[in-house]
């Protein structure tokens, strides 16, 4: 049977993958990196875009 897939949208500016780690070049004590969270700015880290409905409203009579 055939599989199903949510009705979610992928963020198209992140294509799903909504966080990243970038290195800074320093290290700690132990001698692992030390790395920065970064975030999708359209998505806010969440990786699925909401679908927003346009609202229909009646001109004239």
């Amino acid at each position: 049977m055939p599989q199903h897939s949510p009705d979610t949208r992928v963020c198209p500016d992140c294509d799903g993958f909504a966080s990243a780690a970038v290195t800074t070049g320093a290290r700690h004590r132990d001698g692992s990196r030390v790395t920065l969270r970064v975030d999708c700015r359209a998505c806010k880290g969440a990786g699925i875009v909401l679908v927003r409905r346009p609202i229909l409203a009646s001109v004239g009579r």
